[in-house]
């Protein structure tokens, strides 16, 4: 027995059974998974502009790759909230 029991849902007269909201839950895991656009692209940018400035400045590479990773691991959260949702999602769908 799975520990998430589906009971029909009724709303409003109408009765959605276990394998639509199965479907639907597992539809919305991947749209979640979408979210994991931003980040890359952020960090990408992020990483560029590092690169650039160390060009400009060789003598602060500490500083300008210390800044560079707490932003990265920043951004890296959205992309991280996004997956723990998807694989609740994913828990429900099963």
């Amino acid at each position: 027995m799975s520990q998430f029991m589906f009971t029909p849902l009724i709303l409003e007269g109408l009765q959605f059974n276990d394998a639509f909201v199965s479907a639907l839950a597992l539809l919305g895991a991947g749209i979640a998974m979408v979210a994991g656009i931003g980040p890359g692209i952020g960090q990408g940018f992020a990483a560029g502009k590092a690169v650039e400035a160390v060009g400009r400045q060789p003598e602060a590479i500490g500083k300008i790759t210390t800044t560079m990773l707490v932003g990265q691991a920043m951004a890296e959260t959205t992309g991280l909230y996004a997956l723990i949702i998807a694989f609740v999602l994913i828990g429900f769908g099963n």
